[in-house]
């Protein structure tokens, strides 16, 4: 019998069946319209984020040459330069500030030391006093241009390569100018055009095979971007299946017909079954000890979901929690792990008020209120201290907008603790962080494991823990896997530590034992 489920999958398939149907020259028509659109789009939104990265960083070396005019230390003191040293680190696309007198850079702090920053003309003077020297060979150190601002008594470097973030351009040419001067190009030998060979918006170069777009955006400085992209892109993207669908048109749209349903068929089915584990608390949790590396004992948990479909079959987190989030139930997944937690551990979380159980947040969590009173009421009824309950998401969770700030903010004002889970996998940035309230800085397990070797990664977990202490947070760190990482981590003024060294993972019976061991 053909369930009302099976007829919606029909329906659906058949409308697509007939939209595949259609004339391939419509087609191609509207697939190259919609991409011209699509790509528009994307670009003007990757200019529009290059900007604001360009500008929030003029804007702050303005700010900050400014503050350090002000500090009123004795220049070139230790004191001074450990200043000029704090802040440099504090921002990535930093490479040295200095310190002059007169005409003359007597000290600084960086990469780059001494009169190596010092070119003859400057670029731009403003009537503010600021000086500033555009990219050029002028100021060229160890092949890098960089771009100087002075202020004052004091300069920053910038290296402008850096104002450009690689995740988001992929493959693609782009190059940005400030004031009509060329400020940083990705990559370095991108073959662009000048700013009066290139129209506003979208155009198609058909002599050279490329699509060329310019944006310049309304921002605090006039800022220009361009960015190139070869034609053969888009029919690389559309043209195969135009020749497919002329050559091989029928089969593949039955193929592709059998793959949908099989698709539809699966995802409808496991989310549905997600939706009903959910509702009926069919989840389970297991608990991996966060333990105290001053005395070794065990300081609480972090909650691990789980997911045994019916016929013993396992379903991975990396697998539902994904899903959840795609089909709109990320905060009744969180909520469900809140209920089994409590189910497992209230008298103990009751009886002794040391411990805490750290409870896994998304982004979604905090878009609404929903959670947090949910959350509110849980805990009432069973009679927990939110202080229990400590709250860890990532970095990429932590949305930078004034809600998100709120409710982390109303959520620590009620006695939960903030975690950033995974640390160092994001944004990384001292800047970044001091703009939430937090209470615990979790270093990811890949710095943890760098520790055995001379790696770079090993270098910066130092620069990890000196950025937590800087912001007066407790310390974790996660993979801990060997008595020796154990050491390093305890001398470097690290505060808890978990991984297997430790335990794996425990059931809600085997913690407790386990907890009560330690």
């Amino acid at each position: 019998m053909i369930t009302r489920r099976d007829k919606v999958l029909i329906s659906i398939s058949a409308a697509a069946l007939l939209g595949i149907l259609l004339p391939l020259t419509a087609l191609g028509w509207f697939l190259w319209q919609e991409s011209v659109v699509a790509e528009e789009k994307r670009l003007a939104d990757l200019s529009q984020r290059l900007g604001e990265q360009t500008e929030t960083a003029l804007v702050d070396a303005h700010e900050l040459l400014d503050h350090l005019n002000q500090l009123g230390l004795e220049p070139c003191s230790p004191e001074h330069l450990e200043q000029l040293q704090d802040a440099a680190m504090a921002r990535p696309h930093v490479r040295a500030i200095g310190y002059w007198r007169a005409a003359e850079r007597e000290c600084g702090a960086g990469f780059v030391q001494g009169d190596a920053l010092t070119p003859p003309r400057a670029s731009r003077i403003y009537d503010t006093g600021v000086i500033a020297w555009w990219p050029s060979a002028d100021t060229a150190v160890g092949g890098v241009e960089l771009f100087l601002m002075r202020f004052g008594q004091h300069d920053v470097a910038i290296d402008p390569r850096l104002l450009m973030s690689p995740g988001l351009l992929d493959s693609q040419q782009v190059g940005l100018w400030v004031e009509g001067l060329p400020m940083s190009r990705h990559p370095h030998d991108a073959e662009l055009p000048s700013l009066d060979d290139a129209n506003p918006g979208l155009s198609v170069d058909r002599s050279q095979s490329r699509i060329v777009s310019r944006f310049s955006l309304g921002t605090l400085f006039p800022i220009d971007v361009i960015a190139v992209q070869p034609l053969a892109a888009f029919w690389d993207r559309y043209l195969p299946t135009l020749v497919v669908a002329g050559v091989f048109g029928l089969l593949l749209v039955i193929l592709w017909l059998l793959l949908v349903l099989h698709y539809l068929r699966r995802h409808l089915s496991l989310s549905s079954e997600l939706r009903e584990a959910i509702a009926q608390d069919r989840l389970s949790v297991e608990y991996q000890p966060i333990v105290d590396l001053a005395d070794g004992r065990c300081r609480g948990a972090e909650a691990l979901a789980r997911w045994h479909r019916e016929g013993d079959e396992t379903i991975q987190p990396d697998v539902f929690i994904p899903l959840a989030e795609d089909t709109g139930q990320a905060t009744d997944l969180t909520l469900a792990i809140l209920r089994a937690i409590l189910r497992d551990q209230a008298g103990t979380l009751r009886d002794h008020p040391e411990l805490s159980i750290n409870l896994n947040i998304t982004g979604q969590d905090l878009a609404s209120d929903r959670f947090g009173n949910a959350m509110r009421t849980a805990l009432r009824e069973a009679r927990i201290e939110p202080y229990s309950i400590k709250l860890e998401l990532t970095e990429r969770s932590l949305l930078n907008s004034d809600e998100v700030r709120t409710r982390l903010r109303e959520l620590r004002r009620r006695g939960h603790r903030i975690a950033v889970d995974d640390f160092g996998t994001g944004y990384s940035s001292l800047a970044y962080l001091e703009r939430f309230e937090l209470d615990t800085l979790k270093i990811d397990k890949s710095f943890s494991d760098a520790i055995a070797h001379e790696a770079v990664t090993s270098q910066v977990i130092g620069h990890i823990i000196e950025m937590a202490r800087s912001l007066d947070l407790h310390i974790v760190a996660e993979g801990v896997e060997s008595a020796h990482q154990v050491d390093w981590l305890r001398k470097q003024g690290v505060d808890g530590g978990q991984g297997y060294h430790f335990s794996r993972p425990l059931s809600a019976e085997a913690f407790s034992t386990w907890c009560q061991q330690h």
